[in-house]
């Protein structure tokens, strides 16, 4: 939080909205962003997908279209009530109406709901197999133990079944705000942070690192976050990867000779791609 509010401070940003993963979904975390004014978009837990679709599977079933969205309201504590299957329509959130939920926005994707179906079948597979004897995998999905025995979850089954393709966004920014659609492509954004951490673990060489004392850390850290900021700039301008510019430009180099106490410089010859790069640098 305090890292925060000092980037607020220094770009005097009048409002921010904190988009991260469901590995932020937590009570705590999620009150302190409200506390300190800030918005939040956060991926949800597919465990809560029943209580908040609730109200859709009674009047409308299981069945969803391609790019589906459903904007309703969560709880914020799994003991908080929301009135469901009174109405149709979804309750639109609003902060003084729902003192106990947040808005919760959730999709569904064709493309998701096949792979979510592929992973259930190899958990599955692997539950099977493993009530069979012929595998001994700890932690194995979908196995229930009893007094004779291991079976095979079922009912747990069946309810991950039913939510295949869904994925759900909590925020606490209004539908007059920020549209679902624009809640959906804000989350999406979070590609570019995954993008940077790979680049700066590989290209930019930050894992694994070798330093024990603070100074020597934070001096790589420093290093690294500005090759980055560097390279983030190298990739906008050149619409180029980070990686092909460096391949690009690694061949470039000067030759200076010395004949006849002469000094006489080779320069290569630039590729289309190199001319490309070089272009978009100087203008």
């Amino acid at each position: 939080m305090p890292i925060i509010k000092q980037f607020q401070a220094r770009h005097n940003l009048a409002d921010m909205v904190v988009v991260a993963d469901a590995g932020m979904l937590s009570m705590a975390n999620l009150n302190a962003l409200a506390e300190a004014e800030l918005k939040f978009i956060v991926g949800s837990r597919p465990k809560k997908a029943p209580g908040d679709l609730a109200n859709h599977f009674h009047w409308n079933g299981d069945a969803f279209s391609d790019g589906q969205l459903i904007d309703t309201v969560t709880p914020r504590h799994g003991s908080t009530k929301t009135e469901t299957k009174r109405r149709r329509k979804e309750p639109v959130w609003d902060a003084k109406e729902h003192p106990g939920h947040w808005r919760a926005v959730w999709s569904y994707s064709r493309k998701r709901a096949v792979h979510d179906n592929y992973t259930l079948t190899q958990q599955e597979n692997r539950a099977r197999a493993v009530i069979a004897g012929d595998a001994s995998v700890k932690g194995t999905r979908f196995i229930k133990s009893t007094t004779a025995g291991k079976k095979l979850d079922e009912e747990s089954l069946e309810k991950a079944k039913q939510l295949v393709g869904l994925k759900g966004y909590v925020t606490n920014i209004p539908a007059s705000t920020m549209a679902a659609p624009e809640v959906l492509s804000s989350y999406h954004d979070l590609w570019h942070v995954e993008q940077s951490f790979r680049m700066s673990k590989t290209d930019l060489q930050a894992r694994p690192m070798f330093h024990h004392q603070r100074d020597a850390i934070e001096a790589h850290l420093t290093i690294v976050f500005t090759a980055l900021a560097i390279a983030r700039y190298l990739q906008d301008t050149t619409g180029f990867s980070i990686r092909k510019i460096i391949q690009t430009l690694r061949p470039l180099q000067d030759v200076t000779i010395t004949l006849a106490r002469q000094q006489i410089t080779a320069k290569p010859d630039l590729t289309d791609d190199a001319r490309h790069v070089l272009d978009a640098l100087t203008h």
